[in-house]
């Protein structure tokens, strides 16, 4: 099979049109919000957050609404929870954190085995259903990114001063608390967007695989956030590609691009890889 035609062959059937348009936008959105997921250690929030959705999920299904609604009401919800108790001094944040996570997962799966399709429903839940995805979710993916990536370009520099000098925050008097929690909500629209793609279950591994991986190649926020962006967007495509030729579930193999460029970067990277590194160490012993 020629170059060419590998690349195009899958564009004859519109589900997976469809997916690789969705692919390509989950893996822009979540590398770019990524970079300040990483820079201000909230990782554990994101995996927190992706999780707490759950039950929104399930009752927007039990409804028969659409799931998106159902998730991004609770994932606004669990997030402002999360800043909520977080701000009482006598509650750690990843206390917080934890507390929400294990409450609305347990929830969610609770109300999960009420229905006839447990198993299945939950498995499509948890690792996504990427080529399952209409014109309308390809439509909300859309609206929903681009509305992520317009508030993060509108509010970059206070984005900015915040994920580098909190205390340069306070001296500028920025809306710390109002852009906390702006923050909290961008993550769980985030996820929201993402979820047909990867599901609940590797929704993390979006957010801070290109974002940790573009950190190792620059220190510099905006390059950050273009090769972070770029690094999701081929991760995505590659994984859907080999879904699509190798019969892979397509949320997992894209999962597992993003690592394996993660895994090269680190390993090769000039100057700063571990090969490099230990090169280095060997020569001057």
């Amino acid at each position: 099979m020629a170059l060419l035609d590998w690349f195009l062959a899958p564009l004859d059937y519109p589900f997976m049109a469809r997916a690789l348009l969705a692919s390509l936008m989950v893996g822009v959105v979540c590398s770019v919000l990524g970079t300040y997921v990483i820079l201000q250690g909230m990782a554990f929030f994101g995996d927190a957050l992706s999780h707490a959705i759950l039950p929104g999920i399930v009752l927007a299904f039990l409804a028969g609404w659409p799931l998106a609604i159902g998730a991004l009401l609770f994932g606004i919800l669990a997030a402002v929870g999360i800043g909520l108790l977080s701000e009482r001094e006598e509650i750690r944040e990843d206390t917080a954190i934890g507390i929400v996570f294990a409450g609305s997962f347990a929830l969610g799966v609770a109300l999960l085995s009420t229905t006839g399709s447990y198993a299945t429903d939950l498995a499509h839940i948890l690792f996504g259903n990427v080529l399952g995805v209409s014109d309308g979710d390809l439509w909300l993916i859309f609206g929903l990114g681009l509305l992520v990536l317009g508030v993060i370009g509108a509010l970059y520099k206070e984005f900015l001063v915040l994920a580098f000098d909190p205390t340069l925050a306070v001296v500028l008097r920025l809306p710390r608390t109002l852009l906390r929690y702006l923050q909290l909500i961008l993550i769980a629209v985030t996820i929201v967007v993402s979820l047909q793609t990867v599901g609940v279950a590797l929704m993390l591994a979006m957010l801070i695989t290109p974002a940790t991986t573009a950190s190792l190649l620059t220190r510099r926020l905006p390059p950050m956030m273009l090769v972070s962006a770029l690094i999701g967007a081929f991760s995505n495509l590659s994984g859907l590609y080999l879904s699509f030729y190798y019969n892979i579930a397509s949320g997992p193999a894209m999962v597992l691009v993003a690592t394996a460029v993660f895994l090269l970067v680190f390993l090769l990277e000039p100057k700063r890889g571990a090969v490099w590194r230990g090169w280095r160490k060997g020569k001057d012993g």
